[in-house]
């Protein structure tokens, strides 16, 4: 029943992730192409917009389990803080990176360390340490 739990957990972060993910995207594809904003800055941009999106889901659905929404909102938002700057620091020099070195646009490069670093890195983080189980 606990593996059960798990995985559904996991899949609703990662339906959190996604909804979050999609914003993000969104934001940082129109701050490139109509706003000729740097596509490093884009990415700095849509994680922020994407974060509240993510982090609401996160807090009042994802992780309902482990009594997120009881808990005092400030110092999941702090934490959760830490975990996004994480994220978008990763998110563009890994985009960066990627299209610089592999000469791919850099709408792909996203796609290819968004993954990376949500499964690696915001899960991880998110569940473990801000939506944190409360002791019964």
């Amino acid at each position: 029943m606990d593996k059960r739990k798990s995985v559904y957990t996991f899949a609703k972060a990662q339906l959190s992730a996604f909804s979050g993910g999609i914003v993000d995207y969104l934001v940082m594809v129109t701050c490139t192409e109509l706003l000729h904003i740097h596509y490093t800055i884009s990415i700095a941009i849509g994680g922020i917009i994407g974060a509240v999106v993510n982090f609401s889901v996160n807090r009042y659905w994802t992780f309902t389990a482990n009594k997120a929404s009881q808990l005092p909102v400030g110092g999941q938002l702090v934490k959760f803080i830490f975990v996004v700057a994480g994220s978008i620091l990763l998110k563009s020099s890994g985009t960066y990176l990627l299209t610089n070195w592999l000469r791919l646009d850099y709408k792909i490069t996203r796609i290819m360390v968004d993954i990376i670093v949500s499964l690696s890195f915001n899960y991880v983080l998110q569940k473990y340490w801000v939506f944190k189980k409360t002791p019964q």
